[in-house]
Parts: C-alpha cells; structure tokens; sequence
C-alpha cells in the first residue's frame, strides 16, 4: 500500500512536470508547491489540449488521498506503528513502511547497522592510517531512505522555525553545513533503534 502510494505520487510529479513544460513554452510559469499545483490546474482548463492533463492530475491527487485515509486507518489500528510516531520526524507514512517492511527489529545489532541496511551511513574511504568519509552508500531500501530523509528535513524546518533547545549540535551543525547534510546527520533511524533497544547498544546509543 505504501508502495502504491510512491508510484502514485511519482507519476503525479511527471505529469506536473509535464505541464509546467507545456505552459512555459506560452510564457507562463506557476509556483512551486501545493498552491502552483492548484495555479496549473487552472490554468491547462483554459488550454485545450492540456486538458487531459488536468484530468489525469485530479485523479492522481484524488488516489493518493485515498491511500492516505487507509495508510491512516491502518496506522490507527497497530500499536507498534503508533509507537513509532511517536519519534520526532517519523509520521504515519514512515511508520506503517517501517512494520511493513521489518520483520524482526532485533536482526540488526545497532543503530548503525539499521542505518547501513537504509543506505544512510557514509562510505568508507579510508587507507594509509587515515578515515576519509565520503557521501551516503545509497544502498538497500530506497523507499524508507527517501521517508526518513523527508522526516529529518521536517524535523530541521521546525527547528529553524522554533529553535532547537533539544539538540544544540544541530543548530551549530546549521549554521555551517547544508540542510540536507544536516538531515543526513541527524540519523533518525539510529534514534529509532536506541529508544526501542538502548540496552543492545549502549555505545550508539550514548
């Protein structure tokens, strides 16, 4: 189900894509989110031949929110979901991929190694008595690597909305990096694992 929703939410940023393409060769450009989307679909109304577009478009945005509703039910009726909505940046949408996905949490034996099996743990570069850290592996799940990294840039925006009493590294981390690098740094998945088995990994963990 959660699946099914990306491949949706893919194909309705091709066809947003597509139209913006369409309209910018007549001079017109919208805005960039949810509020440009409402601005195309007003627009390719007025276009004729773009209106098959606009058709498409609702029908997208109208199956995604009805994934939405049961990723929500579903979410509602599992308790160890709920739990992991609980942590800052994990919403419903990560938490039923996460059940869903994971059969047996005590498989890995850190917060790394769960971090590793995402693809969220640097590469490894190092020779000659030197580490050098390079960027992310990329490897393993895509789908719950491309979540936990929207829910580190949510936590962040919040961060840089309402301070970051919480965490004073991250808001030092800010004012030098890019956000993304500090949305990668942030490693939800390792706080993850430590709330659930703190006793398994005291090391990552403190």
């Amino acid at each position: 189900m959660c699946r099914t929703r990306h491949l949706f939410i893919r194909q309705q940023t091709a066809v947003i894509n597509s139209i913006r393409a369409f309209i910018a060769e007549f001079g017109i450009v919208a805005a960039v989110g949810r509020n440009g989307v409402e601005e195309l679909l007003a627009i390719v109304v007025t276009i004729g031949f773009l209106a098959a577009f606009g058709a498409q478009l609702r029908m997208l945005k109208a199956q995604i929110l009805e994934f939405d509703r049961m990723i929500n039910a579903w979410h509602r009726s599992n308790e160890t979901s709920k739990w992991l909505d609980e942590v800052p940046g994990v919403g419903p949408a990560l938490a039923t991929a996460l059940v869903a996905s994971i059969a047996d949490p005590k498989a890995f034996r850190s917060g790394r190694g769960f971090s590793a099996w995402i693809g969220l743990t640097p590469k490894q570069n190092s020779g000659g008595g030197k580490e050098r850290l390079g960027g992310i592996t990329k490897q393993g799940n895509r789908y719950l690597r491309s979540l936990f990294t929207a829910g580190a840039l949510a936590v962040i925006r919040y961060a840089k909305l309402h301070g970051a009493a919480h965490r004073p590294w991250l808001t030092a981390l800010l004012a030098r990096r890019p956000t993304k690098v500090a949305a990668i740094a942030l490693n939800i998945p390792t706080e993850l694992f430590c709330a659930q088995f703190p006793a398994l990994n005291q090391q990552v963990c403190n």
